[in-house]
Parts: C-alpha cells; sequence; structure tokens
C-alpha cells in the first residue's frame, strides 16, 4: 500500500494562474497538483491534495494527516503562514515531517512575509522556486523517510 503524503493549500491558492502572474506565473492550482502527483508516483506515494480558505479547515486537514498515519505534509499555508497560531500548533502537535513550500520568495516581499508561523515547527521550509517547489518537497519528504530507514536503531 502506498504511503500517503498530504499536500495542503491556504487562501487564495485557488486564484492560481490569475492572482498576480508577475508573482506567483501563470500555472493552476490543477497545474500544481498534476506535478504534485508526479513527483508523488516516483517514490510510490499517494498524494492527498487540498485547498481551503478557511483556518479551521487546514488546521483539520493537518490533524487528519495524523490521524490517517500519513508519511508527511506539504504545506502552502499562503497568508496563514504569517498570522495563524492555531495552524502552527497544529503542525506543530503531529507527529510528522511537515515541509513548508511558497512559491514566491517570501523575503523578497513586504516585510510582513518575512515571518512565518510554520517554519519553526516545520522540518524544512522552500520559498522562491515556483510551482517546482512543491515538487522539491515531495523529494524532500521522501530523502527524509529514506535518511530514517537507514539510520541504526539503538
Amino acid at each position: 500500500m502506498a504511503k500517503t503524503v498530504y499536500v495542503l493549500n491556504g487562501p487564495n491558492l485557488n486564484l492560481l494562474g490569475t492572482r498576480e502572474p508577475a508573482l506567483y506565473g501563470n500555472a493552476t492550482l490543477g497545474d500544481v497538483e498534476q506535478l504534485c502527483r508526479r513527483a508523488g508516483r516516483r517514490h510510490s506515494f499517494a498524494i492527498e491534495f487540498r485547498q481551503s480558505n478557511h483556518e479551521g479547515e487546514m488546521v483539520d486537514a493537518v490533524q487528519e494527516a495524523a490521524q490517517k498515519k500519513a508519511a508527511g505534509i506539504v504545506i502552502n499555508a499562503g497568508a496563514y503562514t504569517h498570522t495563524s497560531l492555531a495552524l502552527r500548533d497544529a503542525v506543530a502537535a503531529v507527529a510528522l515531517p511537515v515541509v513548508e513550500v511558497h512559491i514566491s520568495n517570501v523575503f523578497a516581499r513586504e516585510s510582513f512575509r518575512h515571518r512565518s508561523h510554520i517554519a519553526p515547527v516545520a522540518k524544512a521550509s522552500l520559498c522562491g522556486f515556483g510551482i517546482e517547489g512543491y515538487a522539491l518537497a515531495i523529494e524532500g519528504l521522501a530523502t527524509l523517510m529514506a535518511a530514517q530507514v537507514q539510520e541504526p536503531k539503538l
């Protein structure tokens, strides 16, 4: 049975392809989903792909990933990255590797975007690679899992 990776997308990411293409490019959320599924297949991962504009639904999805014993989470929390303590606490509460991803380089943007509540409780964080960052995050999860398998047990 394939291990599942949850790919969670926050507010306004449903507008990819039309929202600020100079920042986010022309790819749609559907394109991101296809990219994630291709990256997942390379590692025999099933991809559970979600998008929500609602903070509580994002928290529920993080908790669901843990309850269903997912292999890991890739999360683009959108603006909730900078504002949501509830989402930060949900990520901190689950015993899963979480990789934060952002399409744009948040550190080259407005100063309020420079603070992430998610990054300190995530295993890794990627930004500025465009939608390819999602595939890199999935590759990173696969690498982390392979390293765990190879670590000797004491």
